[in-house]
Protein backbone atom coordinates (compact mmCIF):
# COMPACT_ATOMS: atom_id res chain seq x y z
CA UNK A 1 0.00 0.00 0.00
CA UNK A 2 1.38 3.44 -0.87
CA UNK A 3 1.86 5.95 1.86
CA UNK A 4 -0.89 8.47 2.29
CA UNK A 5 1.44 11.45 2.15
CA UNK A 6 3.19 10.50 -1.09
CA UNK A 7 3.90 13.45 -3.35
CA UNK A 8 3.00 13.46 -6.98
CA UNK A 9 5.84 13.62 -9.50
CA UNK A 10 5.03 17.29 -10.08
CA UNK A 11 4.97 18.11 -6.38
CA UNK A 12 1.29 17.84 -5.43
CA UNK A 13 -0.14 15.71 -2.66
CA UNK A 14 -2.31 12.72 -3.52
CA UNK A 15 -5.06 10.88 -1.66
CA UNK A 16 -3.72 7.97 0.36
CA UNK A 17 -6.51 5.73 -0.97
CA UNK A 18 -7.37 6.63 -4.57
CA UNK A 19 -4.17 8.57 -5.37
CA UNK A 20 -6.05 11.36 -7.06
CA UNK A 21 -4.60 14.86 -6.52
CA UNK A 22 -5.65 16.58 -3.32
CA UNK A 23 -6.86 20.15 -3.49
CA UNK A 24 -4.43 22.45 -1.75
CA UNK A 25 -5.65 23.83 1.55
CA UNK A 26 -4.40 26.83 3.45
CA UNK A 27 -4.55 27.35 7.16
CA UNK A 28 -3.68 25.58 10.34
CA UNK A 29 -4.02 21.95 11.17
CA UNK A 30 -2.65 18.72 9.89
CA UNK A 31 -2.16 18.32 6.17
CA UNK A 32 -4.87 16.34 4.41
CA UNK A 33 -3.97 12.77 3.58
CA UNK A 34 -7.26 11.70 1.98
CA UNK A 35 -9.73 13.33 -0.37
CA UNK A 36 -12.77 12.26 1.67
CA UNK A 37 -13.74 10.76 5.01
CA UNK A 38 -14.81 7.56 3.25
CA UNK A 39 -11.34 7.14 1.75
CA UNK A 40 -9.77 7.71 5.16
CA UNK A 41 -12.06 4.98 6.53
CA UNK A 42 -11.26 2.58 3.69
CA UNK A 43 -7.53 3.07 4.25
CA UNK A 44 -7.98 2.41 7.97
CA UNK A 45 -9.94 -0.78 7.28
CA UNK A 46 -7.35 -1.91 4.73
CA UNK A 47 -4.51 -1.35 7.22
CA UNK A 48 -6.36 -3.31 9.89
CA UNK A 49 -7.10 -6.18 7.50
CA UNK A 50 -3.51 -6.20 6.23
CA UNK A 51 -2.29 -6.46 9.82
CA UNK A 52 -4.64 -9.41 10.42
CA UNK A 53 -3.31 -11.18 7.31
CA UNK A 54 0.32 -10.21 7.98
CA UNK A 55 0.62 -8.40 4.65
CA UNK A 56 3.74 -6.18 4.67
CA UNK A 57 3.07 -2.43 4.75
CA UNK A 58 4.53 -1.89 1.28
CA UNK A 59 2.19 -4.44 -0.35
CA UNK A 60 -1.52 -4.83 -0.93
CA UNK A 61 -3.89 -7.42 -2.33
CA UNK A 62 -5.78 -6.44 -5.47
CA UNK A 63 -8.20 -8.44 -7.56
CA UNK A 64 -6.79 -10.32 -10.52
CA UNK A 65 -9.40 -8.68 -12.76
CA UNK A 66 -8.34 -5.14 -11.77
CA UNK A 67 -4.67 -5.99 -12.22
CA UNK A 68 -5.33 -7.57 -15.61
CA UNK A 69 -7.29 -4.51 -16.79
CA UNK A 70 -4.47 -2.23 -15.69
CA UNK A 71 -1.87 -4.36 -17.49
CA UNK A 72 -4.00 -4.31 -20.66
CA UNK A 73 -4.30 -0.52 -20.58
CA UNK A 74 -0.59 -0.06 -19.91
CA UNK A 75 0.27 -2.44 -22.75
CA UNK A 76 -1.97 -0.45 -25.08
CA UNK A 77 -0.16 2.77 -24.11
CA UNK A 78 3.24 1.11 -24.52
CA UNK A 79 2.27 -0.12 -28.00
CA UNK A 80 1.06 3.38 -28.94
CA UNK A 81 4.39 4.88 -27.86
CA UNK A 82 6.24 2.34 -30.01
CA UNK A 83 3.93 3.10 -32.95
CA UNK A 84 4.54 6.83 -32.63
CA UNK A 85 8.32 6.37 -32.42
CA UNK A 86 8.21 4.34 -35.63
CA UNK A 87 5.82 6.73 -37.40
CA UNK A 88 7.88 9.81 -36.56
CA UNK A 89 11.15 8.16 -37.54
CA UNK A 90 11.91 9.89 -40.84
CA UNK A 91 11.01 13.43 -41.75
CA UNK A 92 7.56 13.77 -40.18
CA UNK A 93 5.12 16.42 -41.29
CA UNK A 94 2.78 18.43 -39.09
CA UNK A 95 -0.01 16.02 -40.03
CA UNK A 96 2.15 13.08 -38.90
CA UNK A 97 2.64 14.76 -35.53
CA UNK A 98 -1.09 15.42 -35.24
CA UNK A 99 -1.92 11.76 -35.96
CA UNK A 100 0.74 10.66 -33.47
CA UNK A 101 -0.66 12.88 -30.73
CA UNK A 102 -4.19 11.68 -31.43
CA UNK A 103 -3.02 8.05 -31.27
CA UNK A 104 -1.23 8.63 -27.94
CA UNK A 105 -4.18 10.53 -26.49
CA UNK A 106 -6.55 7.74 -27.44
CA UNK A 107 -4.39 5.17 -25.65
CA UNK A 108 -3.74 7.44 -22.65
CA UNK A 109 -7.43 8.35 -22.28
CA UNK A 110 -8.09 4.70 -21.50
CA UNK A 111 -6.00 5.15 -18.32
CA UNK A 112 -7.65 8.37 -17.15
CA UNK A 113 -9.58 7.73 -13.98
CA UNK A 114 -8.21 4.21 -13.55
CA UNK A 115 -8.03 3.30 -9.90
CA UNK A 116 -6.93 -0.08 -8.60
CA UNK A 117 -8.10 -0.43 -5.03
CA UNK A 118 -7.03 -3.05 -2.53
CA UNK A 119 -9.49 -5.90 -2.13
CA UNK A 120 -11.81 -5.40 0.82
CA UNK A 121 -12.45 -8.61 2.66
Amino acid sequence: MATADADDEVGGKRCGWCHRPLASRRGVGRPRLFCSPSHRQRAYEARRRADELHVPADQCIVSAVDLSRLHDRLYRLEAAVEDVRADLGGAPTAADYRRAVDHLLDAADDLVGTVVEPVRA
